[in-house]
């Protein structure tokens, strides 16, 4: 495991042995305050712990401020290229992170002054070095964005950082290919202890990119290097939350929400409509947030053994699923109402896990409270 040093963004910890925390970007036009507030939301409902949004121009760097009172309570990440008065309105606007690389931001003073506001505020500082846009003498040195390339390009950025006195940093060394990703991780694992935002920048859709995800941070969080993740995909920030959490929970790093073991379905299968009623339930759980392991399975061979291993499952024969709890068969529903049984008997086991948490003082103020 390896040991980074603890940055703060707003109510976050990143590293210092803090949980892998899960981060996606907004894909709205940052000027349009209704759509990226709502936006927002979706990507926290869905588990988005920390959020961040271009800044490309003025207008986006000024909505700012609007929407940082609209979400006080989620973490925010200003992404700036190049121009430094957009940096320093997003201080202003009460950002709680700056993605940028003070290498390319123009002159000494500018610098300084971008890094000055942020040390005010205690706004850490992420350098993100990509692949496909390093600095033009690196790629004539090496010849290409090789992982060596890419690595000397964060140690120049950590460096005009350090000679400031600034060192709440956190590092990010992204290309779009899981070999020089996963190679520059763990050459640059060796130099320095900021801790470590991975991804697989531009992966691609969600298929392709979900693979290319999977396994670039997956080979880096079991190796233990890592302590803040994006996943990269062509399609909707919600849809990015969700494969984060499925690579940290099959890490056994996180814990969130219903995970779903779903036979592959075989000649065996014992219900038509297996996949759909599969895809159904995971819809309808798919807001809870309470760790619960559940499991759905098409016949009798492995149904009973994966159910022994869930909190609820159900498995099927000939059109009709019984539902096990704990092991424990409870009841037999007919396969045209399995989803609506299933999603019941969840919601029953949520408000019971729920009671269990409430106790009460043992005072004369008698009141109710959760144990978290």
């Amino acid at each position: 495991m390896r040991k980074s040093k603890a940055v703060q963004v707003k109510h976050l910890q990143i590293g210092g042995g803090a949980p892998v925390v899960i981060q996606s970007m907004t894909k709205t036009d940052t000027a349009n305050v209704d759509e990226t507030v709502a936006q927002i939301e979706e990507m926290v409902s869905a588990g988005c712990e920390i959020v961040r949004l271009a800044v490309p121009d003025n207008d986006a760097a000024i909505a700012l401020k609007e929407i940082r009172k609209r979400v006080p309570d989620v973490p925010l990440v200003a992404d700036i290229h190049f121009h430094y008065k957009l940096a320093l309105l997003a201080l202003e606007a009460g950002i709680d992170k700056l993605r940028l690389n003070p290498g390319n931001i123009g002159k000494h003073e500018r610098i300084v002054e971008v890094v000055r506001a942020a040390q005010a505020q205690k706004v850490p500082i992420r350098i993100g070095v990509n692949g496909g846009s390093l600095e033009k003498d690196l790629l004539a040195k090496y010849g290409t964005a090789t992982p060596e390339a890419m690595v000397e390009s964060a140690l120049r950025h950590i460096q005009i950082l350090e000679d400031l006195g600034f060192t709440e940093t956190i590092i990010s060394l992204k290309a779009s290919d899981v070999q020089r990703t996963v190679a520059a991780y763990r050459l640059l694992r060796e130099k320095v202890d900021y801790p470590f935002h991975l991804g697989v920048t531009e992966a691609g859709t969600a298929f392709g990119g979900t693979i290319k995800s999977s396994i670039g941070l997956g080979i880096l969080l079991h190796e233990g290097i890592g302590d803040t993740i994006r996943v990269s995909l062509a399609a909707e920030p919600q849809e990015e939350v969700r494969v984060a959490w499925e690579i940290v929970k099959s890490l056994g790093l996180r814990t969130r929400g219903v995970t779903v073991v779903a036979c592959p379905t075989c000649g065996r299968l014992d219900v038509d409509n297996f996949v759909e009623i599969v895809t159904e339930i995971e819809r309808r759980l798919a807001h809870v947030e309470e760790p619960l392991h559940l499991s759905i399975m098409g016949c009798a061979v492995n149904g009973p053994g994966e159910a022994h291993d869930s909190q609820l499952g159900v498995t099927f024969g000939r059109g009709v699923g019984m539902i096990f709890k704990d092991g424990v068969p409870m009841r037999k529903v007919a396969g045209e109402n399995i989803v609506d049984a299933f999603v019941m008997e969840t919601e029953k086991l949520l408000a019971e896990i729920a009671s269990k948490r409430e106790t009460v003082v043992p005072d004369d103020t008698r009141e109710l409270v959760t144990i978290k």
